[in-house]
């Protein structure tokens, strides 16, 4: 095996973006294309809301979520903080897949790990910070699972998992944009935040007042192992949308990697709850791995 062909071995991808761009459809789209190379895949569902990948990616049922493997959240008495009110890496938060009891993930028995990291809809009043969740996203390492292991984590919609320091155990991310504004302006903020991050920039410690805490927060980030962030462009229904889209990311310093074009098969799929069979949507994600290997 040559090392380009093994160039994502270990690696943990972050894919973000605005609410309902597409995050968890290009996890799948990913997760596929890295299966059919013989990675051995470890999606982290760590959208806190979104409750549907499970069946997009084949599986009849949920896997019960790690937020319980680990304690719950401290606002319902449990053990797991938020990485912005508390640092701490989160104890117990590297295991082995023989460890874990089976019904804590979903698995194709042979190349494929889900793990649901947490839903906040049954917390109750006031307890719905999924902060919590973020930690585990940015702590939690899932050994031997394989001798080509790639872990691809779908993070809950906008900013606020990259804003929570979870950005800063990853190696790569990818940021999702669809015609719209908003998806615009968080592809600028993700590539500022990996630039800052990557320059020396530390994190907001004001709100600490323990000074071990403040030291936690800044070594978090002065260790940070993320390498390099990029855009993808999705849901594109023309030639014009996309030629639009490159130039109003490149006024931000930004050229996109591939574009997703639109796939009514793929609305359809989330609709019915079903395995995601877009055929077109394979090829372009083909196309924007390629991108991506040319610099990593």
């Amino acid at each position: 095996m040559n090392k380009k062909e093994d160039l994502f071995t270990n690696k943990r991808i972050l894919i973000c973006g605005k609410g309902g761009s597409g995050k968890s459809t290009i996890t799948i789209l990913l997760a596929e294309y890295f299966m059919n190379c013989n990675y051995q895949v470890c999606v982290l569902d760590a959208d806190s809301t979104n409750t549907g990948i499970y069946q997009m990616m084949g599986f009849k049922k949920p896997p019960v979520s790690l937020i319980n493997y680990f304690g719950d959240t401290v606002f319902v008495g449990g053990k797991v903080s938020c990485p912005v009110d508390d640092p701490r890496f989160l104890p117990g938060a590297e295991i082995s897949l023989n460890k874990i009891p089976n019904k804590y993930y979903s698995s194709n028995n042979k190349n494929l790990f889900l793990f649901q990291l947490g839903k906040i809809g049954d917390k109750g009043p006031g307890a719905g910070c999924d902060g919590p969740i973020s930690k585990i996203a940015r702590d939690l390492r899932i050994n031997q699972i394989g001798p080509r292991p790639i872990t691809l984590i779908d993070a809950k919609a906008g900013l606020e998992d990259s804003a929570r320091g979870v950005i800063t155990s990853m190696d790569l991310v990818i940021t999702i944009v669809e015609p719209n504004i908003t998806s615009i302006q968080i592809a600028e903020d993700v590539k500022n935040l990996v630039s800052l991050i990557k320059e020396g920039g530390l994190p907001a410690t004001e709100h600490l007042k323990d000074s071990k805490l403040v030291e936690q927060a800044n070594k978090i980030y002065k260790e940070a192992k993320i390498k390099k962030s990029f855009t993808l462009l999705n849901k594109v229904d023309s030639k014009n949308t996309e030629n639009y889209l490159r130039k109003e990311l490149s006024k931000k310093g930004i050229e996109p990697i591939g574009v997703i074009h639109e796939d009514s098969l793929i609305p359809t799929s989330w609709l019915k709850g079903s395995p995601l069979k877009s055929t077109e949507s394979k090829k372009d994600i083909i196309n924007a791995i390629e991108e991506i290997k040319k610099f990593i």
